[in-house]
């Protein structure tokens, strides 16, 4: 009687689960429920879970590309027979979904920001982790306004543009804590992996009053996933290449009443090559690794505590490919290795004082060693860096108010023995800064900000910056606006060779560069059916003024501020088009990069004057999806004055999906096009080579294959 009892007390419930748009069946879903162990529907969309004890009961259906959807039952049921149809719908990728989390600091919708911020979402980093997995430089380079470009043959690090100018000018945050800068020199972004980004925030233009020095060209934020109740995540990519790299990436979330958690750990292993047989490395031996656990506490609906950890180590190595094989000789001498160890510690707690108010308050710290070792030269050194601030914000009636204060530092330390004049230092920095969203009528915002920095060796800034955002109709709007800027000097930069170090010379009467900058865009976005039109056309002026440039002689290179200023200005179009599962995305940028200081060579190197950008993708199935990409990058000046020819570079990339599996195949560089087969780059001698500025690839054509596994 008691084995009777307790077999009628377990239930049996049965889904099919289809995609809503076109009731097709869908393979691989996962259907999670409390202290159970779940299932995954199969090839018919079926799934059956048995052996339920009475009582109610939530089941979660999530997978790829799919919005999650929670289903409550209550066992026995009525019907016991019954087969329920649950129906997932695709996940949007419609502007007016977009929420920017950090760039605004309101949480505000897209089309509400009178600053124009360009987003990269949650699918694109998915994809991107499957094309590229040890970086975001991919994902970035094939924005039409971005321009990304090798800088070192032997190391590999690269510099990003925009608007024309150079990587320096650019602040790149990480949920809105500063992420790098000094002596990291160009090598943050080829650091930064995307499997647990949520998204990335794009800013051109002048950006300083919320975020203070550096955003003279614009700012990137990279936005951290955050675990989700009921929606525990968790996956796995392995990838691999022709060009001997080697990637694993695992990410894991979760969150469960008061607390929740995201760790990410990857390892990147790749192989020095030299792809056009002149004897140097044209892809560096490169080993990292990379851990980002964070911790998420929720005492109440009213506050959330985020930690988190960093901690990221790279050995990239390149030069002579016989000595990079320890077979040195008299001849084979050359190389150049950096080591670098970064470990960071960040905080943030968020109270929300009731529905109108909330308080924000962050901070990080963090060191970071470079060791830089070359055959003629060696240098160690640290640099610990820090960044707090609180924010006020407050929405009440037709103003979104953000104040706040920040204190940021950064000391730079030589390790003994060392023989370069660079000086150790020690800056900090103290900033204030409110700025207000006016919605005076529902089409016209203003939004207005001031910010004030003291920096205890260059002085005090007054930060001003003015946007408008004019909504002309449901489909038009305008945007319009303008700031100041500035950039504290250093001597750490993409444009100087390691091995060049001991000629750099002390900052001795510099003073820090300072910037006006404006930008206006006229945007239309309608859908017409399952048509989805978006088309932007921008402006964009940015003046630096006494810009730091460097004069390098037989044994020195020194630094100073240029007579006149340096100036780039130019337009951007693009046109962006959904219909169902087809996407067309066309961009062009034309820049005009000048140095007004320098009549005789009035152009700035290495900043394209045309760029176009173009991607076709279409989505086949649920399973399914298939793209190609093409840029082409126009002529660039070099510093000689000469010019370069333009190249295009393209793509093409297929996702397929297998149940719990995706596999990513992908090509970069489909027609192989390099520098080294239109000239030579090396210059000088075998045994110490200097190289030629590099303005197109290097490594040539490039094919990957990765797998993700989701469960």
């Amino acid at each position: 009687m008691l084995i009777g009892r307790t077999a009628s007390a377990q239930n049996s419930i049965r889904f099919i689960v289809k995609d809503s748009s076109n009731q097709a069946a869908l393979t691989g879903v996962s259907v999670t429920l409390p202290n159970q162990k779940g299932a995954t529907s199969n090839s018919d969309g079926m799934v059956v879970i048995n052996n339920l004890p009475a009582g109610s009961w939530s089941f979660v259906f999530t997978h790829v590309g799919y919005r999650p959807q929670t289903a409550v039952f209550a066992l026995p049921l009525a019907h016991p027979d019954s087969i329920y149809s649950i129906y997932l719908a695709s996940e949007e990728k419609v502007m007016e979904d977009v929420v920017i989390i950090a760039s605004s600091r309101t949480n505000s919708r897209l089309e509400n920001l009178a600053t124009k911020v360009e987003v990269i979402g949650a699918e694109e980093m998915m994809e991107e982790n499957g094309i590229k997995p040890g970086n975001i430089a991919s994902i970035l380079g094939d924005i039409a306004g971005i321009q990304l470009q090798q800088t070192s043959a032997a190391t590999g690090n690269a510099d990003m543009r925009i608007q024309g100018l150079q990587g320096k000018y650019t602040q790149i945050l990480r949920d809105g804590l500063p992420l790098f800068g000094g002596y990291s020199g160009s090598f943050g972004i080829l650091q930064i992996p995307p499997l647990d980004l949520k998204q990335v925030e794009i800013v051109k233009g002048a950006s300083s009053t919320l975020y203070g020095g550096g955003a003279i060209a614009g700012m990137i934020n990279l936005i951290s996933k955050t675990p989700k109740e009921g929606s525990p995540e968790r996956s796995l990519t392995l990838n691999t290449s022709t060009l001997n790299e080697s990637n694993l990436n695992a990410f894991f979330s979760n969150r469960k009443g008061k607390l929740g958690y995201t760790f990410f750990g990857g390892g990147n292993y790749q192989r020095a090559v030299d792809v056009n047989k002149d004897g140097f490395s044209d892809v560096p031996d490169l080993k990292s690794f990379f851990l980002h656990p964070r911790f998420f506490i929720y005492p109440n609906k009213d506050n959330t505590i985020a930690i988190g950890i960093t901690s990221n180590y790279e050995d990239r190595r390149g030069g002579d490919m016989q000595v990079l094989h320890a077979s040195h000789d008299a001849l084979h001498q050359f190389y150049i290795t950096n080591k670098t160890f970064r470990n960071t510690l960040d905080a943030e707690w968020t109270h929300t004082i009731n529905k109108d108010a909330k308080l924000v308050i962050k901070g990080t710290a963090s060191q970071f060693n470079r060791d830089v070792v070359t055959n003629v030269f060696g240098m160690k050194a640290r640099q610990v860096s820090y960044f707090t601030e609180a924010d006020y914000i407050l929405k009440k009636g037709k103003h979104d108010l953000v104040a706040g204060i920040n204190v940021t530092g950064e000391d730079f330390r030589k390790k003994q023995p060392d023989s370069t004049l660079i000086n150790n230092y020690n800056y900090n920095t103290i900033g204030f800064f409110v700025q207000d969203d006016w919605k005076l009528t529902p089409k016209f915002t203003l939004q207005s900000g001031l910010r004030y920095d003291y920096h205890n060796v260059y002085g005090s800034f007054v930060l001003p910056r003015v946007s408008m955002l004019y909504k002309i109709s449901p489909a038009f709007t305008s945007r319009l606006g303008g700031g100041l800027g500035y950039k504290i000097p250093t001597v750490f930069s993409s444009e100087i060779d390691e091995r060049d170090y001991p000629l750099l010379q002390p900052l001795q009467g510099v003073e820090a560069e300072r910037s006006l900058g404006a930008n206006w865009d006229l945007n239309f976005h309608k859908k017409f059916g399952a048509i989805d039109l978006t088309i932007n056309q921008s402006f964009f002026v940015t003046r630096i003024n006494h810009p730091v440039i460097n004069t390098t002689t037989a044994n020195a290179i020194s630094f100073s501020n240029a007579g006149n200023a340096l100036q780039t200005k130019g337009y951007e179009s693009y046109v962006q088009l959904h219909v169902d599962a087809l996407e067309v995305y066309l961009g062009y940028v034309h820049t005009d990069a000048r140095k007004l200081y320098d009549p005789a060579l009035p152009y700035l190197s290495l900043s394209a004057k045309n760029k176009f950008a173009s991607v076709l993708a279409y989505e086949f199935s649920s399973r399914f999806r298939a793209g190609i990409e093409a840029a082409t990058t126009g002529r660039q000046y070099l510093d000689d004055g000469t010019t370069t020819p333009a190249y295009l570079f393209a793509a093409a990339m297929m996702r397929y999906s297998i149940g719990k599996l995706i596999f990513v195949l992908n090509c970069e560089n489909l027609f192989d096009y390099r520098q080294t087969r239109q000239e030579s780059i090396l210059l000088g001698s075998l045994t110490n080579p200097g190289f030629k500025q590099l303005w197109a690839p290097i490594d040539g054509r490039v094919i990957n294959l990765s797998m993700m596994i989701k469960w």
